[in-house]
């Protein structure tokens, strides 16, 4: 006698009908519009538009403050993250809302903040100008400067609830076996930490070459110096700068750097499918 072959449920039979209909319609407002994006592309003149001088300036530009905002964010946001996931809880807790309040932040809002800090007629913006003759709003420095503050909270908090999972254990051992605490953050710490700080520092990157609001405060929107592709494309189309074709294809080479970036997150996440 053969045995009945046991077939396992599929994990959509425990979802109710109803509740299928608005998860396909927020999929279809998440996707069409990027299908729209995709289908208004003159493949034609998509080269020609992603290689013009304006596009190449924007692209360059944005690439090079993404990454040296990473730098610094890694510098700067990995000490805050092991801070965070070694302290008490509630100092934790407040450290941690510190952390995300750029995440909810408008973006408009932080370059405003950031105008108020570091402007001309600032207590820190008018000490620059006065001691050393430099003047950070509307520079390329200001551009990194208001990519550090949107995209550091992404590393902070990929950096810290990994650290937070992982514990102290080893670290207790490699304490009692001699080694320093500096040793056991390189050796053992950082190395624990891998996953969350490959997904940040992703992610980080991401934002930063995304960052619109707070730029175009603080930084301005001079070509070459402070445009970086998302004003490059918001230029376009207010009839300045580029031209629209070349803001449509900066948008898909936006896209494609957004879907790559999923990816590598996707295959660095602990227990992910390859």
């Amino acid at each position: 006698m053969t045995r009945a072959r046991r077939t396992e449920p599929s994990p959509l039979g425990a979802i109710p009908p109803a509740v299928l209909v608005p998860a396909v319609i927020a999929i279809a407002v998440l996707v069409l519009p990027l299908l729209a994006l995709v289908g208004r592309v003159d493949w034609s003149t998509f080269w020609a538009d992603a290689t013009s001088q304006a596009a190449l300036e924007a692209l360059g530009l944005s690439l090079v403050t993404g990454v040296v905002a990473t730098l610094v964010c890694l510098v700067l946001g990995v000490p805050l993250a092991l801070l965070i996931a070694r302290a008490t809880p509630r100092v934790a807790g407040l450290l941690r809302a510190l952390v995300t309040i750029p995440l909810v932040l408008p973006p408009m809002v932080g370059g405003i903040a950031l105008l108020f800090l570091l402007g001309r007629t600032s207590l820190v913006g008018g000490w620059l100008d006065t001691a050393f003759g430099f003047r950070l709003p509307f520079t390329t420095a200001a551009v990194v400067i208001a990519q550090v503050f949107v995209a550091m909270p992404f590393l902070v908090l990929s950096v810290e609830g990994t650290l937070r999972a992982t514990g102290t254990d080893y670290e207790r051992v490699a304490s009692t076996l001699g080694a320093s605490r500096w040793t056991a953050f390189r050796r053992v710490t950082v190395p624990l930490a891998a996953p969350g700080l490959i997904a940040g520092t992703v992610l980080c990157f991401a934002r930063a070459i995304g960052e619109f609001g707070a730029t175009a405060l603080f930084a301005g929107n001079a070509a070459g110096t402070t445009r970086t592709m998302p004003l490059a494309i918001y230029t376009a189309f207010n009839g300045a700068g580029v031209t629209q074709g070349t803001a449509v294809a900066l948008s898909i080479v936006l896209l494609v750097v957004a879907v790559a970036i999923l990816l590598l997150v996707r295959g660095w996440r602990p227990g992910s499918v390859r």
